[in-house]
């Protein structure tokens, strides 16, 4: 293990140290850089951890493959072991070295086929950067099991990925969906145990957070089954890379794939469902499914994807209680166009929305839209069967900069916790401006349009109990004051001026 290895909390240090070394290199691309150093590093700092171990046995077995594979620890070769690259980081060929570790760990692990950058050594890429790159991360331990337990790897490459998005903008929303908004997905529906599916998995974040509630929960993570497709190569690339870190066994299909026209996963039938999938898609080839079995609240737009991908999401569920919770842009609760109103009535009819939350704007990196979240369920129990709960969660959340907000973990449990109370039947009451409970009659006096704004209302507003007249006093004296001091700055201004023979 490196000695001096650096503490936990400092992902943002670490980040500015990786991004003063991009220079002029794209983001999208430096992208690919780090993050396949940073699970290069893993793997050969899990594997040195183990091979430790394995020498103070005294059993010889240091380089037994079948003892690193029996404990899911990926087999790394001698010359692809970090202490082996981290000799070349001064050097010229430091790229070549790289790119032969990448592949001789692909060569040597089958789940890693065809996932890991093996393009270290081109040209374009400065080789001094690259070595400093590497000297940079040698002092992160992040393969150990106090690491491990830490969650170090998992939250540098997590805020890396967060960071690589705000620096593409747009582009980061296909790979990267906000933390905030997968925890509040997660402590909403519960992912315990079974299977857990997200057909349009990005860099796979639903999952780790689905693993990080299991473990906080004193579950065990093998008692969830992960399931997963997503369209974009490289994409599906990160995914396989994030899950590997966390240790989490994962189908994510034969390779990257459409969902709509390469299902990977056609007869699943999954526990719960997490997803944000892309918003809006107008040129998804709906004109070339329009019998598909999947649509069985109607055929959805052509123009549009966002209720194909719900009805995609309802046919994957379990039929004994699966529920799903995914993000959708907030003209789907309204829109009466192209069928997308009789698809919402059919659903609401038929019982599967179970509960719509408005969230703030400028959660994302990547987009402005303002979105909600869909709770959907097969099978609701008693408590919420032909119901629906409202709650409007735009007035939660701070601006961590000048672009985007955040919700605390207090406001993520707000939601959850009004959430949670409805449906199990406890302590749980309507409030003005926030959560309501509709029934399928009142929706249906709403036109079967779902925005939380029409059913919850306006938030009350403490009275006012202050007098006109004591409170214009008040004022008065208040600005007073204010027109005394700014006599007090002008004075001061002039003979600051004064002094340097500028007069007023």
């Amino acid at each position: 293990m490196a000695a001096g290895t650096t503490n936990i909390g400092f992902e943002e240090k670490l980040w500015q140290a990786a991004d003063k070394l991009r220079s002029n290199m794209d983001a999208a691309e430096y992208k690919h850089v780090v993050l396949g150093l940073i699970f290069l590093k893993y793997v050969s700092d899990s594997f040195e951890e183990k091979y430790q171990v394995l020498l103070e046995e005294g059993y010889g077995d240091e380089e037994d493959r079948d003892e690193y594979l029996a404990d899911n620890i990926f087999w790394v070769p001698k010359e692809a072991r970090w202490s082996e690259i981290q000799k070349h980081a001064t050097s010229a060929d430091i790229g070549s070295v790289i790119d032969h570790a990448m592949e001789t760990i692909e060569n040597e692990n089958n789940s890693l086929k065809g996932v890991l950058t093996k393009n270290y050594s081109r040209a374009e890429l400065d080789k001094t950067r690259l070595g400093e790159l590497v000297t940079l991360f040698t002092n992160i331990e992040v393969g150990s099991t106090a690491a491990q337990e830490r969650d170090v790897l998992g939250r540098v490459y997590e805020y890396f990925l967060s960071k690589f998005a705000s620096a593409e903008g747009k582009l980061g929303g296909e790979f990267y969906t906000p933390s905030c908004i997968v925890r509040t997905l997660v402590e909403m529906i519960e992912p315990f145990e079974g299977q857990i599916f997200d057909p349009a998995c990005g860099s796979g974040g639903m999952f780790c957070q689905s693993a990080r509630f299991v473990r906080e929960h004193q579950g065990n993570v093998r008692d969830i089954s992960i399931f997963g497709q997503e369209s974009n190569p490289t994409t599906w690339k990160l995914a396989k890379m994030n899950l590997a870190i966390r240790q989490l066994e994962a189908n994510l299909g034969k390779h990257n794939a459409d969902s709509f026209h390469d299902d990977q996963h056609k007869t699943l039938k999954a526990n719960y469902i997490l997803a944000n999938p892309p918003f809006n898609v107008s040129d998804w080839g709906g004109e070339r499914l329009q019998d598909d079995i999947r649509w069985k609240y109607g055929v959805p737009p052509v123009g549009n994807a966002n209720f194909a991908w719900l009805q995609h999401m309802i046919h994957h569920l379990s039929p004994a209680g699966g529920v799903c919770g995914t993000v959708l842009a907030n003209g789907s609760l309204s829109s009466n166009t192209s069928n997308e109103g009789n698809i919402r009535k059919n659903m609401i009819i038929g019982d599967v929305v179970e509960c719509i939350v408005a969230m703030p704007g400028q959660l994302f990196y990547s987009t402005g839209i303002p979105v909600s979240l869909w709770i959907l369920r097969k099978g609701k129990t008693e408590q919420s069967q032909n119901k629906v709960l409202f709650i409007d969660a735009r007035k939660l959340g701070h601006m961590i900069d000048r672009k985007v907000r955040e919700l605390s973990e207090d406001d993520i449990r707000k939601i959850a916790d009004a959430y949670q109370n409805w449906r199990q039947g406890k302590e749980y009451e309507d409030i003005q401006g926030f959560c309501k409970e509709a029934t399928l009659k009142e929706i249906d006096g709403q036109d079967y349009i779902l925005t939380p704004g029409r059913y919850v209302g306006i938030e009350e507003q403490e009275d006012d109990i202050e007098a006109f007249d004591e409170k214009m006093k008040r004022f008065t004296a208040e600005l007073s004051q204010l027109f005394d001091k700014s006599l007090e700055l002008q004075n001061e201004i002039r003979k600051s001026l004064g002094a340097i023979g500028y007069e007023i």
